[in-house]
């Protein structure tokens, strides 16, 4: 059984917490925002990647509306 919202690490199904809305500044412009869901285990790793590449990141609770 999978669950509604699964974390957006590979091989990862475990219930998404969080959600991190990040942006490539190279290639989108400042109104186009893209969401990746993360479980508890996950957040850090995935927003650690895109900060690593210097990509504007914010990491919230819950899931987006």
């Amino acid at each position: 059984m999978s669950v509604p919202f699964e974390c957006a690490r590979a091989e990862c199904r475990e219930a998404a917490t969080h959600y991190i809305v990040w942006r490539n500044p190279r290639i989108h412009t400042v109104d186009r925002r893209k969401i990746w869901l993360a479980c508890d285990e996950h957040v850090g790793f995935l927003s650690d990647y895109l900060r690593n590449r210097e990509f504007p990141v914010e990491v919230h609770e819950g899931l987006p509306e």
